[in-house]
């Protein structure tokens, strides 16, 4: 599927399939395609908990008030982000870069969140962001739907999947076979609502 095409048809399926099965060679392209995605400084903040085991499932499911496609979907991912990974050795993030931009870089990332806990965690987010959305494309090229939530009680959630003090859920998202189509678009606000020139007036 052409990617234009794909950002125009992906929505956010509530049914799935849940005889479905994605195979562990369609998980690790989705999984390997999101990895693509960019990140200030490269930090990578994404840690992604795949919920697969039935029971924990079932915790989840009630955490999210009952919503079918947890329980539907082929896929449940939990996608969390590292909100100190800035300073968790952060020449890694860099390791095969010519010496010179290493050299440049690294030292200036601690300093650049250190203290800040707000960027720490708007940056942590915009990750997230990014990475779910590439993550949902690339689902769509390969035929899938998928749904992003945040309608679940994040403290529940991030107790089922023993969250480490320092990370934060953004978003969790299903993956899987649509047995039903997506509403018809609700209203979407026309480009002249959104769009702005130089500066606000």
């Amino acid at each position: 599927m052409e990617v234009l095409e794909a950002i125009r048809s992906r929505r956010a399926v509530k049914h799935f399939d849940p005889n479905h099965v994605i195979t562990k060679e369609e998980r690790r392209i989705l999984l390997e395609s999101a990895l693509q995605a960019p990140t200030s400084f490269n930090i990578q903040h994404w840690r992604v908990v795949e919920v697969s085991e039935e029971k924990l499932r079932e915790q989840i499911y009630a955490a999210a008030w009952n919503q079918a496609q947890v329980k539907e979907a082929s896929l449940l991912f939990v996608i969390c982000a590292d909100l100190k990974a800035y300073a968790k050795e952060p020449a890694r993030y860099w390791q095969n870069a010519p010496s010179e931009v290493q050299e440049m870089l690294v030292p200036m990332i601690e300093p650049f969140y250190d203290s800040n806990e707000r960027l720490q965690r708007d940056e942590a987010m915009r990750s997230v962001g990014i990475f779910a959305q590439t993550l949902m494309l690339a689902a769509k090229g390969l035929g899938y739907d998928s749904c992003p939530m945040i309608g679940f009680d994040a403290e529940s959630v991030a107790k089922c999947i023993q969250l480490p003090d320092d990370h934060a859920i953004g978003m969790m998202l299903t993956v899987g076979k649509a047995l039903k189509p997506a509403w018809p678009k609700p209203g979407q606000l026309p480009l002249e609502d959104i769009f702005i020139e130089n500066m606000f007036s």
